[in-house]
């Protein structure tokens, strides 16, 4: 039976679209079966909509409520049998139910070398201008497993590029993003791995 993954993005989607792409060239017995938003007029939600992937809007206006909202994701993953979630550009923090619930099945990508620039505050672009500010040699992308801290969980996979003298903050996030779209898939072959579930 096919592994079941829900994607949680607000974005463009770029790493969901990517690794929906993935997964459909036969990579894996895996299969993306809904996206979670809080923005329902994100490029994912288009590409969700445009490929038949079913799709579900969580956000403070359909939710006001703090409690109805946290309820809301435990129910819809439990309807969806879920078996990993991926943070694929999501803005919102997950909720701490969410996170006991799932404990060591939800995968996060972060746009740098962990534990270099991550934490509560970089996100996109802060992650990239900080990177060219410190003078870094590398940067890079990492993939790690989501705890109750920003970015603090066990790093499942990191892969680095070269930051150049001539780089900005815009030609280093075109680059660290290839570099997102080559280690998220091996990260969710690792994640489902027999090798992997020996290591936790």
């Amino acid at each position: 039976m096919k592994k079941k993954i829900v994607v949680f993005a607000s974005g463009n989607g770029s790493n969901f679209i990517n690794i929906f792409e993935h997964l459909n060239r036969g990579f894996l017995d895996a299969k993306i079966i809904l996206l979670i938003s809080n923005n329902p007029k994100c490029g994912a939600v288009d590409f969700a909509k445009k490929n038949q992937i079913n799709y579900k809007i969580i956000n403070d206006f359909r939710y006001p409520e703090l409690k109805n909202k946290n309820k809301e994701y435990e129910f819809v993953l439990q309807y969806y049998k879920t078996d990993l979630i991926l943070l694929a550009g999501f803005m919102k923090k997950i909720p701490k139910n969410i996170v006991d619930i799932y404990k060591d099945r939800i995968m996060n990508i972060h746009p740098s070398l962990l534990p270099k620039f991550g934490g509560k505050g970089f996100y996109g672009m802060k992650v990239h201008n900080a990177a060219i500010k410190s003078n870094e040699k590398n940067s890079g992308a990492t993939v790690h497993l989501v705890n109750g801290e920003y970015d603090k969980g066990k790093v499942i996979i990191q892969e680095k590029v070269k930051i150049n003298a001539s780089d900005t903050a815009e030609t280093l996030a075109s680059k660290v993003l290839k570099i997102e779209h080559q280690i998220y898939p091996k990260a969710i072959e690792i994640f489902f791995s027999d090798n992997f579930k020996t290591q936790q």
